[in-house]
C-alpha cells in the first residue's frame, strides 16, 4: 500500500542518514502496532474521524475527545500533504468516514464487507447476534438522514450542506454547474435516443405502406382477408368443423381396421358417408343441408367412442402425414394439369370463330372474281400514306385491330393496312373486310404461301422444321400421355411456333420492297389512340423502336438466352434490357443498309439444336435488333392485359396500344372479365356473322 510504503522509506531514510546501517525501521513498526487496534475500536464505535485539507492540520475541531487527539498525534507525522487532500476531497463528497456508514451506504458495488449484520468475530467461530428493535431504528435512522443529504444517481443534492468540523460547507458553483450540465447532457441523450426510436418507428410504418400497395386484392380474390366474411372468427364455421370431422373419421377408420375393431370400422364409414352427402360441395353455412347439424353431432358421438378406443398419438400424427403428403401430391398434379390445360386453350380457336372463318370462306368462293378487289389500291406503295403489317389468322382479332385503328385516328383515308393470313384463312379474311370495309382507309390481304421466295433453301426455319429432329421434337418425343405429363414444355410446342406468319417479321423488306417505314401490330392488341405521331419519331439511326420491358431484374437478355452458351457470352451483354414486339415502328432503309435479315439467318442457324434458345420470335429479334433498337415511351404500348391483373387503371387509360400478350386472350373464355370490356367495343354482336355463329359479348 502507498501509505505502507511512504513509512518505511521515511524510516529507513532516518537510519541512512544516522549512518546506522541496514538496520530494520522498529519505530514505524512499532507505531503500526499500536495504532492498528485504536483505528478499528475507534470506528466501531462510530467516532467520525475528522480531517482537515491545508494547514490547520489534524487540530481544527475545537473539542476533540482522546482517542481523536491520540490519532492526530500519531498520523500527523506520518502522511503527507497529498494524502490529506485526498481523504478531505472524499469526505467533503460523501462525508465523515466510519465502519458503520460504509456498511449501511456500500459505497462502490465492488467493495465486499465481511460481517455485516455480525456482533462478534473470534478467531475460531463467528457468532450472529440479532439485533434489537433500538439498534435497527438507530441505523434505519442514520440511513434516512444520509439518503436527505444524498441526490439522485448517489449525488448530493445542490441544495444540502455538510457539517466538515463544525462548518457548514456549501458545494462550490463550479461543482454545482458541472452537476447541471451533466444532468443536462442526460436529458439531451434520452431526448436524441426517442427522436431515433420515432424515427425508426416511421421508417417501419412508411415500408408497410409501401408493402401494402404492392398487394392486390384483385388478385386475393375472394380469399382477401380485408373481406367482410373474414372479419368473424366463426363465419362458416360448421363446414369447416365438419370437414375436421370427416378427415379425423378417415385416420379412425385406418386405426380401427388396423386394430381388428371392424364394428367401430363400420360404424365410422357410415358417418363419413352421411357427413359427406350433407356437406356436399357447400362453401359456407348457408349452402348446408338442413339435416346437416344432426350429422354433425352423430359425427361428434362417434368420434368420441373412437378416440376412447382407439388413440393413439403417435398412429394419429403419422395418419395425419401420410395424408398430407398425399394432399402435396395432388397439389401438384392438379397444377400441372392446370398448366396443360391453358396452353392448351390458349392455342385453341373458339368455336364462335371457326364458325365465323368457315362461313366466310364460303361466302367469298361464292363471288364473282371482280367483286373479290378492294378499292384504292393505288395507295398501297405510297410513301404519303401510314403504312401497318398485320400478319394473322384470326378474322375477329384482325378486325378489332383495324377498327380501333380506324376509330381513333383524325385521318382515316391516309392509313393503308396490309394483312396477311394463311391459306385456310385466306377468303374468310377477304370476305370480312369486303363485307366491313374501315371507312375511307386502305387495306389489302395477301395469303403467306404465295410468297414463292420463301422456301426452305432461303428461311432457316423453314428448312428447320422440316428436319427429322424437329419433327421427332414436336411430334414424337416427350408427347404427353396424361394431362400432368409433358406441360412444362408444352409452351414452346405451341402452333404458332411452326407457323410462318409469325417468323414472316423478319422479312418485311422483302414483303413490302418498296416502304421506307412500316408500323408492325400483332393481332392480340387494342389501338386506343391516334398513331400517325409514330412515323415522326426520330429513331436516331436505328432500325427498330419499341417499348423497352425491362425492370430491375426481370425481361433482360439473360431471362430469354442462354448465356452458358459462348458465343452469346462473348457478344451480348446478359443485363441488357429487353423489349416487346407488337408495336414496333420499323426502318426499312436502314434495315436493308444493316442486312437485318442476313443477321437474323446467322443466329437461326445457330440455333438449330435449340442450345441459345428454345422458340419463339423475341429471343432472336433481341440478337439481330441488339444496339439497334430505340426506345419508345411506355406510354405508347402497355403489356401485360393477358397473364397480369394488376396493372393500373390510369396505365390502360394513357395508353396508346394495349397488348393481352399472355395466354388469356380475349377471345378466349378465360379471358380477364375486367379488360375484355377494351376489346369488345369494337366488336358489332348484332353483324349477321357474329350473331349467326352466336358470339356473345
Amino acid at each position: 500500500m502507498p501509505q505502507s510504503k511512504r513509512l518505511l522509506s521515511a524510516g529507513g531514510g532516518g537510519r541512512r542518514n544516522s549512518g546506522g546501517g541496514c538496520r530494520p525501521p522498529v519505530v514505524p513498526l512499532l507505531f503500526l502496532c499500536l495504532l492498528a487496534p485504536l483505528l478499528f475500536f475507534a470506528t466501531r464505535g462510530s467516532t467520525r474521524i475528522p480531517i482537515s485539507s491545508r494547514t490547520s492540520g489534524f487540530l481544527g475541531r475545537k473539542t476533540p475527545d482522546w482517542k481523536e487527539q491520540l490519532i492526530i498525534k500519531h498520523l500527523k507525522p506520518i502522511l503527507t500533504k497529498e494524502v490529506v487532500d485526498l481523504i478531505s476531497a472524499s469526505q467533503r463528497e460523501m462525508g465523515q468516514w466510519s465502519l458503520d456508514y460504509l456498511r449501511t451506504h456500500h459505497i462502490s458495488s465492488s467493495w465486499q464487507i465481511d460481517g455485516a449484520g455480525i456482533a462478534d468475530v473470534d478467531n475460531s467461530t463467528v457468532t450472529e447476534v440479532p439485533q434489537n428493535a433500538s439498534t435497527v431504528e438507530k441505523r434505519n435512522s442514520a440511513k434516512s438522514d444520509d439518503d436527505t443529504r444524498l441526490g439522485p444517481m448517489g449525488t448530493k443534492n445542490k441544495d444540502s450542506k455538510d457539517t466538515l468540523d463544525g462548518h457548514e460547507h456549501v458545494d462550490s458553483p463550479a461543482k454545482i454547474a458541472r452537476r447541471q450540465m451533466r444532468e443536462k447532457r442526460r436529458e439531451k441523450r434520452a431526448i436524441e435516443l426517442l427522436k431515433q426510436d420515432d424515427e425508426a418507428l416511421v421508417r417501419l410504418e412508411n415500408a408497410a405502406i409501401e408493402r401494402s400497395k404492392v398487394v392486390d386484392s384483385a388478385i386475393l380474390g375472394k380469399y382477401s382477408i380485408w373481406r367482410r366474411d373474414s372479419e368473424n372468427e366463426n363465419s362458416d364455421s360448421t363446414v369447416r368443423l365438419m370437414r375436421d370431422q370427416i378427415i379425423m373419421a378417415r385416420i379412425y377408420t385406418v386405426l380401427a381396421k388396423s386394430k381388428n375393431r371392424l364394428d367401430l370400422y363400420q360404424e365410422l364409414l357410415t358417418s363419413i358417408k352421411e357427413s359427406q352427402r350433407a356437406v356436399g360441395e357447400a362453401n359456407t353455412d348457408a349452402d348446408l343441408h338442413h339435416s346437416a347439424p344432426v350429422k354433425m353431432k352423430a359425427m361428434g358421438q362417434v368420434l368420441s367412442r373412437a378416440r376412447e378406443a382407439l388413440y393413439d398419438c403417435k398412429a394419429v400424427i403419422q395418419r395425419l402425414r401420410v395424408m398430407l403428403q398425399s394432399a402435396d401430391d395432388q397439389v401438384r398434379s392438379l397444377k400441372k394439369q392446370s398448366t396443360f390445360l391453358s396452353q392448351l386453350a390458349a392455342k385453341t380457336i373458339p368455336n364462335g370463330i371457326h364458325c365465323l372463318s368457315m362461313r366466310l370462306t364460303i361466302d367469298y368462293y361464292l363471288l364473282p372474281p371482280e367483286k373479290r378487289v378492294f378499292p384504292r389500291s393505288e395507295n398501297l406503295e405510297s410513301q404519303n400514306h401510314y403504312h401497318y403489317a398485320l400478319f394473322s389468322d384470326n378474322v375477329l382479332a384482325a378486325s378489332v385491330v383495324v377498327n380501333s385503328t380506324i376509330m381513333n385516328t383524325k385521318e382515316p383515308e391516309k392509313h393503308v393496312f396490309h394483312l396477311v393470313t394463311d391459306k385456310l384463312n385466306f377468303g374468310a379474311m377477304n370476305m370480312w373486310f369486303l363485307l366491313n370495309p374501315p371507312g375511307n382507309a386502305t387495306i389489302h390481304v395477301e395469303n403467306v404461301d404465295d410468297f414463292k421466295w420463301l422456301n426452305s433453301s432461303y428461311c432457316p426455319v423453314l428448312r428447320q422444321l422440316e428436319s427429322a429432329a424437329m419433327k421427332e421434337y414436336y411430334f414424337k418425343a416427350d408427347h404427353p400421355t396424361t394431362l400432368s405429363a409433358g406441360s412444362s414444355n408444352l409452351k414452346y410446342r405451341n402452333p404458332k411456333y411452326l407457323s410462318m406468319l409469325n417468323h414472316l417479321r423478319f422479312y418485311l423488306p422483302e414483303v413490302y420492297p418498296k416502304l421506307d417505314k412500316i408500323l408492325f401490330l400483332d393481332d392480340d392488341i387494342v389501338v386506343q389512340k391516334d398513331l400517325t405521331a409514330l412515323w415522326s419519331v426520330d429513331l436516331k439511326g436505328n432500325v427498330n423502336g419499341a417499348v423497352e420491358t425491362c425492370g430491375e431484374s426481370f425481361h433482360r437478355f439473360d431471362k430469354y438466352l442462354n448465356f452458358s452458351n459462348p458465343h452469346l457470352a462473348r457478344n451480348f451483354d446478359p443485363n441488357a434490357c429487353g423489349w416487346a414486339y407488337g408495336m414496333n415502328v420499323f426502318d426499312l432503309k436502314e434495315w436493308k443498309k444493316k442486312d437485318i435479315t442476313g443477321i437474323y439467318h446467322k443466329w437461326q442457324n445457330m440455333n438449330e439444336d435449340r442450345v441459345l434458345w428454345k422458340l419463339g420470335t423475341l429471343p432472336p429479334g433481341l440478337l439481330t435488333f441488339y444496339k439497334l433498337t430505340h426506345p419508345l415511351d411506355k406510354s405508347w404500348h402497355v403489356l401485360g392485359l393477358g397473364y397480369n391483373p394488376s396493372i393500373d387503371p390510369s396505365d390502360i387509360h394513357n395508353a396508346a396500344v394495349i397488348h393481352y400478350n399472355g395466354n388469356m386472350k380475349p377471345w378466349l373464355e378465360l379471358a380477364m372479365t375486367k379488360y375484355r370490356l377494351y376489346w369488345t367495343k369494337y366488336i358489332k354482336y348484332d353483324h349477321p356473322y357474329i350473331n349467326g355463329c352466336k358470339l356473345i359479348e
